[in-house]
């Protein structure tokens, strides 16, 4: 492998390789697929990130103050709270590590950055740039939130699959165009073939003519003397040539999303089983992301003293799934009537105004749940039984 490395950087030194236009072609088609793969990946993702509602606690209570405001709604003139976690879960998943800084009471997700890794102190973290502007300070890993995500990176795992699964995506798309290919017998006269321009003109119409003309709608193909073309019929052309193709970039996708914990099925449209690939999804998925947002928020910008004060954010992933109140109202009554949600945490829930009455933060309980002492003293039956 080594020697056939530096044989190559030997000839390219010398001879430099010519790179055809269908070269570049393949080459950004490749980049596409990739692409496409990964961000359907991220955008899921940072779409269900940017849904949940953030809740901040003061001494234990939920308040709505400046922190709910930063992260859920404005966290700088520049940002919604929506266009801020797609920006950080999308370097967090192309880079495995993404930077927040705060400065003048704002938060910025960092474009660039260079980190120095200590073992026994704070890490130190200079050039931060954010969009054109870069700071000339540096800052310790206690004065940002460093988010980072499980030592192997996936993507990279990814990108190693796709190069020995392209072969067969470059195969089937080979098999297409040849497929739809104009494909023909060109007879020469051994006369002509002695002429002393016959090469320079079999060359001409070999590599400029017969192309333009197989690749054009409408065409004339010009013929010397000692010359005949023969087409060799129809076009082997089928139609699920074109669906193998799709079959396979799917493919792609589907180990994508394997990679990243999204079931495969949320990504390619499969309408099967929605609910349950749903639930997968925040399961495996959001939920432990969330988990490590939340931790890295609450033990940089609360830390031991906040928590005991009982000062800390959680992230609510209940409001990702969608919820249909008239599905939901045979639940919504059980929730109600049992004590455990009162009428403005069902409301908060489905995504209504909260009502600003005392009766609406009551619980309620019907008299179908009772302590089981009270019960068996209504039946009539001792204590000793």
């Amino acid at each position: 492998m080594a020697f056939n490395f530096f044989k190559w950087l030997l000839r390219a030194r010398d001879a430099p390789e010519a790179v055809t236009v269908e070269d570049m072609f393949d080459l950004f088609t490749d980049c596409y697929i990739r692409e496409l793969a990964f961000q359907s990946c991220v955008n899921l993702t940072a779409n269900a990130v940017s849904k949940c509602e953030i809740k901040t606690f003061l001494g234990g209570k939920e308040v709505r103050d400046r922190e709910y405001y930063l992260w859920n709604l404005s966290p700088n003139q520049n940002q919604t709270s929506a266009a801020f976690w797609h920006k950080l879960v999308d370097r967090l998943y192309r880079e495995r590590t993404a930077l927040v800084v705060e400065n003048g009471g704002k938060l910025y997700v960092a474009d660039g950055f260079s980190r120095r890794e200590y073992a026994l102190y704070d890490d130190v973290f200079s050039q931060v740039a954010v969009g054109d502007f870069t700071f000339r300070r540096t800052f310790t890993a206690s004065e940002v939130l460093f988010f980072e995500l499980a030592a192997q990176d996936a993507r990279v795992v990814v990108d190693g699959l796709y190069e020995s699964y392209a072969k067969l995506i470059a195969y089937g798309m080979k098999g297409y165009q040849r497929s739809r290919g104009e494909k023909g017998v060109l007879e020469l006269d051994t006369n002509a073939a002695g002429d002393v321009r016959f090469k320079e003109t079999f060359e001409e119409i070999r590599n400029a003519g017969f192309r333009k003309f197989a690749s054009a709608e409408s065409a004339v193909l010009p013929m010397w003397k000692g010359m005949r073309y023969t087409a060799l019929g129809s076009k082997t052309y089928n139609a699920d040539t074109t669906r193998d193709i799709r079959a396979m970039i799917d493919d792609v996708t589907d180990f994508t999303a394997r990679a990243y914990g999204i079931p495969a099925c949320l990504l390619n449209g499969t309408v099967q089983n929605v609910d349950s690939a749903a639930d997968q999804f925040l399961t495996f998925c959001v939920d432990p992301l969330a988990d490590a947002l939340q931790e890295e928020i609450n033990r940089k910008r609360n830390g031991l003293e906040g928590l005991r004060r009982g000062d800390f954010v959680q992230f609510d992933t209940g409001r990702i799934k969608h919820i249909d109140l008239l599905d939901a109202a045979g639940s919504i009554d059980k929730l109600v009537s049992s004590g455990v949600e009162c009428v403005n945490d069902i409301r908060a829930l489905l995504g209504q105004p909260l009502i600003c009455e005392d009766w609406a933060w009551k619980h309620f309980i019907t008299k179908n749940y009772a302590e089981i002492e009270k019960v068996l003293a209504e039946m009539g039956v001792g204590k000793g039984v």
